[in-house]
């Protein structure tokens, strides 16, 4: 985007802060800095050398789903000086619309300052049909949004591609993710939280059904109720089976583990792409 000189920047400025997360910045500096110091790992997964070409997270308040989404963060910490670049893909929850939704901003804003918005990639993304600058859908969307402080405590400097997906083929997110991935030092980020308002012992059993499906790469086998970032989710899964990637489960647990109770739960996993 080319604005005129003196011009403001855009700001996109933070919408859930006080709500899915502190809103003062030391609060909210430490309250990352713990989760990730106390991540737990999941089996084998200290194992893992390489840092991660791809990242899926979830996006609750930070007291349900921190834990989990820290052991996602936690594999990108060790390895931070290989990423410049986050380009974040999360599900539209306020504005229905068909494809993707690129921003006008040049700033997103959360208590801890502004990460600059990478518009370098905009004229490419937007020569794809589906691919439009939709600021009202970015505006109160909370998906991108709860990644980004755990992205600021962990790099010192990057850029961000802010995307959010509304309704998509798999197809239509893959060429998507082709036009930005080979860029050097980039890092994708899928956000999403897994099934939502079951019992705990339902929501468990669905839960690992998803697993499976995301851990065979077979995106088919993703139903609406088990995902609500399913569309970006799904290109991501072709895309890996088409490129020879292998994913591995970072964290899983609900609600109902850390900060709920146990009769109307939301599920939460994170993994690892290589």
């Amino acid at each position: 985007m080319i604005r005129k000189q003196g011009q403001p920047s855009a700001v996109r400025k933070a919408a859930v802060a006080g709500a899915f997360y502190p809103d003062n910045a030391g609060v909210l500096k430490s309250m990352v800095t713990q989760l990730l110091a106390e991540a737990p790992s999941m089996p084998k997964v200290a194992d893992i050398q390489s840092s991660p070409k791809a990242l899926i997270a979830p996006h609750a308040g930070y007291i349900y789903s921190g834990p989990v989404a820290a052991t996602a963060y936690q594999q990108v910490q060790r390895h931070s000086a290989d990423y410049q670049r986050i380009v974040l893909l999360g599900p539209s929850h306020r504005v229905g619309f068909y494809g993707v939704a690129l921003s006008g901003a040049e700033y997103f804003e959360t208590p801890l300052g502004r990460i600059a918005v990478d518009h370098n990639t905009d004229k490419a993304l937007s020569d794809l049909p589906f691919v439009k600058v939709r600021d009202d859908a970015h505006l109160l969307e909370h998906s991108l949004e709860v990644q980004l402080p755990f992205l600021q405590t962990i790099f010192s400097d990057f850029t961000l591609v802010p995307l959010v997906i509304g309704q998509a083929r798999a197809e239509e997110v893959v060429q998507v993710i082709e036009l930005l991935w080979q860029a050097s030092g980039t890092l994708i980020v899928i956000s999403s939280d897994l099934s939502h308002f079951l019992d705990y012992d339902t929501a468990k059993a669905l839960d690992q059904q998803t697993c499976q499906a995301i851990e065979a790469l077979n995106w088919q086998q993703i139903d609406e109720d088990q995902a609500c970032g399913r569309y970006p989710i799904f290109g991501l899964l072709e895309f890996a089976k088409t490129h020879h990637w292998s994913v591995t489960r970072l964290g899983l647990n609900n609600s109902g583990d850390t900060a709920g109770d146990k009769n109307r739960v939301v599920g939460y996993g994170a993994w690892a792409f290589h």
